[in-house]
């Protein structure tokens, strides 16, 4: 069943904030530092574009993918020590991409480009600095092979079995090479534009356990 296009209030924000940063930065900032018609000015245009475009592309995809549902004939399997396949309830991690814009001040002859400087500062600031806790927030998920939603299981996880005298680990946890490819592909040079289809089902997923009966079975 398709839905359709309901007013939104954040995400018209949001849109607008993104062509309102792409334009300025373009036709104003890289304009009047080295001229769009110069090597560099263009350059510097290409490569904001694409951003700009991939940036534009993944926030559509968010909002409109279906996220699927879980079958209904599905029956999870049930943890135990013996079982490398676990129920999963996982979200997916969108990574978003960063874009670093530095502002400096300099001399301005005109009302219009001041108010320009002023407005993408206060939008690029905290967006640099929200954004770059967030790349790190999901760098660090990454390498442990986390979801947000299993880090703060995993705290009360981590509680619970100190609290009983045990220790505790993800299972998950495959180690950081292992970790990196199971979210973002085998394939190194697809780490760029990951894609979903080297998960399966997306139902289950290989465990440090999996790993462990491997390696003994190897011995």
């Amino acid at each position: 069943m398709t839905k359709g296009f309901t007013f939104s209030l954040p995400v018209s924000v949001v849109v607008l904030a993104i062509f309102y940063i792409y334009f300025t930065t373009v036709f104003i900032f890289i304009d009047r530092w080295f001229g769009l018609m110069s090597s560099p000015g263009l350059m510097n245009a290409i490569v904001f574009t694409a951003v700009a475009l991939m940036c534009v592309f993944s926030y559509t995809v968010a909002i409109l993918r279906d996220p699927g549902r879980v079958p209904a004939d599905y029956m999870p399997d049930v943890e135990d020590d013996q079982n490398p396949m676990h129920e999963i309830k996982r979200k997916v991690l969108l990574v978003g991409s960063l874009t670093n814009d530095s502002l400096e001040d300099e001399l301005q002859t005109g009302g219009s480009f001041r108010t320009a400087y002023v407005i993408s500062g206060l939008l690029l600031v905290p967006l640099s600095v929200a954004l770059s806790v967030l790349l790190g927030w999901h760098i660090y998920l990454i390498f442990h092979n986390k979801t947000t939603i299993e880090y703060h299981e995993g705290v009360r996880a981590l509680w619970l079995a100190e609290k009983g005298g045990t220790v505790y680990k993800h299972p998950y946890d495959l180690g950081i090479f292992e970790n990196l490819t199971s979210v973002l592909g085998p394939n190194i040079f697809s780490w760029v534009c990951p894609s979903s289809r080297h998960i399966g089902s997306g139902l289950n997923f290989r465990t440090a356990y999996h790993n462990a009966v491997g390696a003994s079975m190897s011995k």
